[in-house]
């Protein structure tokens, strides 16, 4: 027999088109507006306060469509955005300012989906709405910390070495002056510094002064290795936050955007931000009369809870040397952090707490905000913010590895054990543009690619038919199973984002497929023309026009491959959709229409055909 497939083909070719219909379902079912609970710090949600909301929501008359409570979170959904806007002013006045209230989007996917790990497709920010920022990485606070550095390691050198100087200090342009009596000590100590250390240029002045600058070869690696490290730190903390979806990638030199999907409300997104902060660990005084009068050597830092706590002004430990941390409960079913810290780090944390046993350490968190000023340039200058985040007791000497106790809750813990692991920004960051892309801008969004799709589609159906008759008829049913089989496809894939040009790589796949159904229908009506028999013309038009249709594939998935390679953001997505339709409409325009005709025409004796 010339057209006819055996029954296992059949059977794959129908299980494989219901598993992308289940597949692709989901997406049907759109996303509920929701507001999303959590406690700041770690701190945990109870049921009490989940009653306080569902009451508070009940006498306002705000209905919701389910208030979830799990994994230290509230989870509220409503059926529309004007609810979910009047509900988040009554739920901030319930929780106040210890819990973050964020407007969020949540999948509507029925829960008997989740029973096949169905999930909808992930939307980019042009499709779901979202927040982007535009992020400055504030490397001359970096260049004044070298700088500081600096100060401290000439004067140990100038100590070591016996050689007098009369002060060393820093100008307007940040940079080191050294002072000296005379010209001849000015002199020896020039020539001394000239070979010191690469790192440092020395310029002699006049009034036997020096000047220490950084080199340049310095200050372009101290700047990139910021942007770098302070990239992988973002990144790390908000997939580690649980925002799937998002993107953190250079801009410029000294700038970095980040795009988080989903999010409506730009507080919840600069707190995510904000986490990524600098840790040290500090030594705390526990005298009660050392309140009276603070030395210079002292600060007072506040806790959460706002209790004044007296530290030590020099740290221990940053957060730079810790290497890795994990939450736990402890022996006494008591919650604790785990951590790990470089060769470095344990040499000098097991100097300290040999000495210190008994002692308390407090985990003090540093963040660097907006303080809605401006410098002579325009830039917004930062703000420091210290808060400490756990306090606990020195209980044994320890080095690379030690656990931090005392901890509230659990939650608190995997908290702080998250701050810890993701490690400390390198130089402080400052947001320079925020933008919001709201749900109804992503809603138009949708509904032009969701048009164009369809008229492209409609037009396609309507030539097919007209043109080619019941094969077109085939055709237009292989080109709505391929467009279910990208949609479930992608729907699968972990990490694969649908955006706007993701739209237009569909819109391209699907015109492919039909020009691959074209090319078979008219090879057979060209075999028809030269006198062969119906069977035979079918036969023939699939296997000579294969040849031309796997060419015409893969010189096109040679240029995705290209623009994903080289390409970044909606051009990656582009590329992904592209390539997912290459193979698919493969699949449906040689398999798929084949198996139709073969039911339909196979094992007949016929003398003509409906194209």
């Amino acid at each position: 027999m010339l057209n006819h497939y055996p029954l296992w083909k059949y059977i794959i070719l129908i299980l494989v088109l219901l598993l992308g219909c289940l597949y692709a379902i989901p997406n049907l079912y759109g996303e509920d507006p929701a507001i999303q609970v959590t406690g700041t710090h770690g701190r945990m949600i109870n049921e009490a306060l989940l009653i306080q909301i569902k009451n508070a929501l009940t006498h306002e008359a705000v209905q919701s469509k389910s208030i979830i409570w799990q994994s230290g979170e509230i989870l509220v959904r409503f059926m529309n955005n004007e609810l979910q806007l009047k509900a988040r002013e009554i739920i901030q006045k319930v929780v106040g300012q210890n819990y973050i209230v964020a407007l969020n989007l949540v999948p509507a996917t029925p829960h008997w989906l989740s029973y096949f790990a169905a999930k909808p497709m992930k939307l980019g920010l042009d499709l779901r709405g979202g927040v982007h920022f535009l992020i400055e990485v504030d490397t001359d606070l970096m260049m004044d910390k070298i700088q500081k550095q600096n100060i401290e390691t000439l004067h140990t050198y100038f100590n070591k070495k016996n050689m007098p100087y009369v002060a060393i200090n820093t100008n307007d342009q940040n940079r080191i002056i050294l002072r000296f009596r005379d010209e001849s000590t000015c002199k020896i100590a020039y020539q001394s510094l000239s070979s010191y250390s690469p790192d440092i240029v020395i310029h002699k002045n006049a009034y036997n002064c020096l000047t220490v600058d950084i080199s340049t070869d310095k200050v372009y690696k101290v700047r990139e290795d910021a942007v770098k490290q302070n990239i992988h730190i973002l990144r790390n903390r908000v997939t580690q936050l649980g925002l799937a979806d998002t993107l953190v990638k250079r801009q410029g030199d000294n700038f970095i955007i980040v795009e988080l999907p989903g999010i409506q409300d730009t507080a919840r997104a600069k707190e995510i931000l904000s986490a990524t902060a600098m840790l040290e660990f500090r030594l705390v005084h526990l005298q009660s009369n050392i309140y009276n009068s603070i030395p210079n050597d002292f600060d007072i830092k506040e806790t959460p809870e706002g209790q004044a706590v007296i530290l030590d002004r020099k740290a221990i430990l940053t957060g730079n040397h810790i290497t890795n941390s994990v939450a736990n409960m402890d022996e006494y079913n008591q919650p604790q952090v785990n951590i790990s810290l470089d060769n470095i780090g344990g040499n000098i944390m097991a100097t300290f707490t040999k000495s210190h046993i008994g002692k308390v350490i407090a985990t003090l968190l540093i963040e660097y905000r907006d303080s809605g000023k401006k410098d002579a340039r325009g830039h917004s200058l930062l703000e420091k913010h210290e808060e400490i985040i756990n306090i606990a007791s020195i209980q044994s000497p320890f080095s690379n590895s030690f656990r931090v106790s005392g901890i509230n809750n659990i939650k608190e813990a995997r908290q702080l054990s998250l701050l810890l692991r993701s490690g400390a920004l390198t130089a402080p960051i400052r947001i320079t543009e925020e933008r919001i892309i709201g749900p109804s801008m992503a809603v138009q969004n949708i509904k032009k690619g969701l048009d164009a799709c369809i008229w492209g589609l409609v037009s396609s159906i309507v030539f097919m038919v007209l043109r080619y008759k019941i094969f077109g008829l085939i055709a237009t049913c292989a080109l709505l199973a391929n467009l279910v089989l990208i949609v479930s496809i992608m729907s699968i894939l972990p990490g694969v984002t649908l955006t706007m040009p993701g739209i237009a790589g569909i819109v391209l796949t699907l015109v492919v497929a039909v020009d691959a159904n074209i090319l078979i229908n008219e090879r057979i009506k060209e075999e028809l023309r030269n006198g062969r028999f119906a069977q035979q013309a079918i036969y023939v038009g699939y296997k000579e026009a294969f040849s031309s249709i796997l060419d015409a594939n893969i010189t096109t998935l040679i240029k995705v491959v290209i623009l994903y390679t080289v390409g970044s953001g909606s051009i990656q997505g582009f590329a992904i959709t592209t390539a997912i339709g290459i193979a698919t409409s493969m699949f449906t325009s040689m398999v798929g229409t084949r198996a139709m005709i073969n039911l339909i025409y196979g094992r007949k004796r016929i003398d003509r055909l409906s194209i």
